[in-house]
């Protein structure tokens, strides 16, 4: 058994944290594997060696640390370990851990939460890298309730520094220097540098109202030179985009995943966001649902973040996705960073637990509602001041608006870098151009404004201020097109 844990065959990924070793082949053939359950069909699940040519050669070229994948073995009992250089807990300072927590049905309440001994004892120590087990349970349990996936469906979940950690390591784990990708665009500009980084070849897939453009998505697809390998992922936010605010509809997302079985690509759905749905219409259901139901099953590769729903600075996110491809994911983070922090984990834990499942889906409709009334108060001072000057879509969800400014015309009619970086800044306004959000650069008349953390006065000034810096820009223009 301890042979299995040391040696790695080559071109094969190893599970940490459980007693498998998995070899993959050259032959991607067999890419297809049905299972059978209680005398029926389950779906078709996509099987470890169709997984392999996704994997890129630094993911292949990784090997695990031998130490930390024979950890699992001290839970055997009567095993004297020696293995792992643990610090002693006699000499941690911290002693006990007291805090309190809002009550998710009643938020003017507040929960008393003392740490266990046992569960202390837990934070304080190195742990496993995939994160502690039973936060990784409760994340399953929140996963088969909220997007219908059992655990018997070949995925897996892993805990990480953040949202951001995973989705690095997934693209590292997929994307080799140069090759080609697929953008929404808009883009979460924390994305961007990771591909262009790697120096790759992005095609920037359209979105509009409705979310990311299949048809877009379809036309880059099918004009694809034959000279060159086509993307093997496809990167998108689909709820309350980060910049757009946008929320993909249903329809789209099944014809996405559709042009995903006919391109052969995976899905990277980034969801900070979806417990932050506030739309009037039932919320769609997420890529990893409607993956579930698909002739193939196993083309996405989910991630969530605990950021907007208990606390940033936990740094606490996850993913869900084909075992094979996490357990690559899992090797980075076994050389990078070991582990994400135990004792983040289980402050985290405590609270989920006292909270249970529904007090945490009851807490994701106060955050919700929160925001909502946030989005209502900002968008009536946009209509305010800023109507006949700028363009945009109610979001359904998220923090942030993207607007158009009217630019007027001449050679920067279509680029509002100029106007927020000089007149808005000078008159005390902070905003992002839309510039900051494409991919291969370019220019862009839309703004990206943050709605989470203003008051209303503070609002109501900052879009005065932009409302002069824009009046101030048009009065310029039309003295330099009399003069």
């Amino acid at each position: 058994m301890i042979k299995q844990y040391m040696t790695r065959p080559q071109g094969s990924i190893i599970l940490l944290h459980t007693q498998v070793v998995l070899s993959t082949t050259s032959d991607s053939t067999s890419k297809l594997k049905l299972n059978m359950t209680e005398g029926r069909s389950s779906p078709a699940l996509l099987s470890d060696d169709f997984y392999e040519p996704f994997l890129s050669k630094l993911a292949k070229n990784r090997q695990p640390d031998r130490i930390r994948v024979l950890i699992p073995l001290e839970s055997r009992p009567g095993l004297i370990s020696f293995l792992a250089g643990k610090p002693n807990p006699e000499m941690f300072p911290l002693t006990s851990l007291s805090f309190t927590a809002r009550d998710p049905q009643d938020p003017s309440k507040e929960i008393p939460i003392d740490l266990t001994p046992e569960e202390l004892k837990v934070a304080l120590q190195y742990n496993y890298t995939d994160g502690v087990p039973a936060l990784r349970d409760w994340i399953h349990e929140l996963q088969e309730h909220v997007h219908k996936r059992k655990k018997d469906e070949s995925w897996k979940v892993s805990i990480g520094a953040g949202s951001q950690d995973l989705i690095y390591k997934a693209i590292t784990a997929l994307v080799n220097p140069g090759d080609p990708v697929l953008v929404e665009t808009p883009a979460y500009g924390g994305t961007i540098p990771m591909f262009t980084t790697l120096g790759c070849d992005i095609s920037e897939v359209e979105t509009d109202a409705e979310g990311l453009s299949s048809q877009s998505l379809r036309k880059i697809l099918e004009e694809w030179p034959a000279s060159k390998p086509k993307p093997k992922v496809l990167y998108t936010v689909p709820y309350g985009c980060n910049p757009t605010g946008i929320t993909t509809t249903t329809e789209r997302r099944l014809e996405v995943l559709k042009l995903a079985r006919e391109h052969n690509f995976l899905i990277l759905e980034d969801d900070p966001y979806y417990f932050l749905y506030y739309g009037a219409a039932p919320r769609p259901p997420s890529y990893f649902e409607l993956d579930g139901s698909q002739p193939e099953v196993g083309r996405v590769i989910r991630f969530d973040s605990f950021s907007k729903m208990l606390s940033s600075g936990f740094r606490l996110g996850f993913v869900s996705g084909p075992t094979y491809l996490i357990a690559a994911m899992d090797l980075h983070s076994s050389t990078a960073n070991l582990q994400p922090s135990s004792l983040s984990q289980i402050v985290a834990l405590s609270i989920l637990k006292r909270w249970g499942l529904s007090g945490f889906l009851k807490h994701g409709d106060t955050v919700a509602e929160f925001y909502k009334q946030k989005r209502d108060k900002f968008e009536a001072a946009m209509k305010k001041h800023l109507s006949g000057l700028a363009e945009w879509d109610t979001p359904k969800a998220g923090m942030f608006f993207w607007f158009k400014i009217l630019l007027p015309e001449g050679p920067d009619q279509h680029d509002s870098e100029p106007l927020i970086t000089t007149k808005a800044f000078e008159k005390g306004v902070l905003a992002i151009p839309g510039t900051v959000f494409l991919p291969n650069a370019g220019k862009s008349p839309y703004v990206r404004v943050s709605f989470s953390l203003l008051g209303e006065e503070d609002i109501d000034e900052a879009l005065k201020r932009l409302k002069e810096a824009i009046l101030e820009l048009k009065a310029e223009a039309k003295a330099s097109s009399t003069s």
